[in-house]
């Protein structure tokens, strides 16, 4: 029985992957972002970890001996561009961390590959040549491809999330690999999700609120580092908020109080507004996890992460695949190239 599962974490962000990695038993050898504040974050949560502020691109795996050989090479990518194409878009810094994290598996020699991305890189034909030159790269090593796309709501996360996925893993840990199941019969509300914190300063319409909040909520995105403050995302979503009473186009600094009046109102500008901390409850971050940083800081990192149920549960089912039986006869074993082979949804 293997003891202990390892893995590296890329691109780990305010560490929502690596947290739901953690909690289905794998340990960090090294985890890695190339910004100040999300390591700031990895090491106020888990000061113990081996934390590499530094650029994907710029990472040189031999200067880590403790990255190479592990169970587990982990990357929640940022999202590639629609435009994204191997050829024709390589100066877009999206693709080229897809392809540096590619790339790193010659070095680190991992037992499984996990790749986190938007829903589209698994099926749409605007991503074939980048599927193709993540297959083709990936056989000649010695891994299959397994494709699937996962909403993070069905994991008990309660916001609609759809996130495309690829697992690689080398034979024989290939055959043993299944997606996760689900873990929740029923969706969780926003308003489930945020019954107990609209009421924590005593807000006496909370229960109103929550009750009327009875859709999941929309996926909640950090947007780009290049603009202004921090909103829940495009005006399709604002428009899905504006149906649950809140006013998505901007952060409350606290919640509401004993004396705030619910206006009940169809104009978006007196609605409630949710606060950054709310914002990790919707991603399902545990209640002790601490994003640092400014306001507009903390939701990026927040609005960027996996939610960490999800890690858990893909976790659990690599975690599964490399404890098999198979698994197990063949850990410390070399196995030979083979053939590419894919698994889609």
């Amino acid at each position: 029985m293997i003891d202990q599962l390892v893995f590296v974490d890329v691109c780990a962000g305010a560490g929502g992957l690596a947290s739901g990695l953690e909690s289905a038993g794998f340990s960090p050898a090294l985890l890695l972002d190339n910004k100040s504040q999300a390591c700031e974050t990895l090491l106020a949560n888990r000061p113990q970890w081996n934390v590499v502020c530094e650029d994907l691109i710029d990472f040189l795996p031999e200067e880590h001996p403790e990255a190479l050989d592990v169970d587990l090479l982990s990357a929640g990518l940022p999202r590639v561009k629609a435009s994204a194409a191997v050829g024709r878009g390589d100066s877009e810094p999206e693709l080229r961390l897809l392809k540096a994290a590619v790339y790193l598996v010659h070095a680190v020699q991992p037992r499984a590959l996990l790749l986190e991305n938007l829903p589209a890189l698994v099926d749409s034909p605007v991503y074939a040549d980048v599927r193709s030159f993540i297959e083709d790269e990936l056989a000649h090593l010695g891994y299959g491809c397994h494709w699937f796309v996962l909403n993070a709501a069905d994991f008990g996360v309660p916001q609609e999330r759809l996130q495309g996925v690829l697992v690689a893993l080398r034979r024989p840990w290939f055959h043993a690999f299944a997606p996760p199941p689900r873990t929740v019969s029923e969706h969780v509300s926003a308003g489930r999700a945020l019954r107990r914190s609209m009421g924590a300063r005593g807000w006496p319409e909370a229960d109103a609120w929550a009750d009327q909040a009875r859709s999941v909520a929309p996926t909640v995105v950090g947007g780009s580092d290049n603009r202004g403050g921090p909103d829940l995302g495009p005006s399709g979503t604002k428009r899905a908020w504006a149906r649950m009473g809140v006013n998505a186009g901007a952060f409350a600094d606290e919640v509401p109080g004993p004396d705030y009046v619910w206006p009940r109102s169809s104009n978006v500008a007196e609605m409630l507004k949710i606060t950054v901390d709310q914002a990790a409850v919707l991603q399902a971050f545990p209640p002790e996890w601490r994003i640092t940083g400014r306001k507009t800081a903390r939701y990026r990192q927040i609005g960027h992460a996996t939610p960490p149920p999800v890690g858990r549960a893909l976790g659990g089912a690599i975690s599964a695949a490399l404890r098999s039986p198979a698994g197990a006869r063949a850990r410390g074993e070399t196995a030979p190239p083979i053939a590419g082979y894919t698994s889609s949804p």
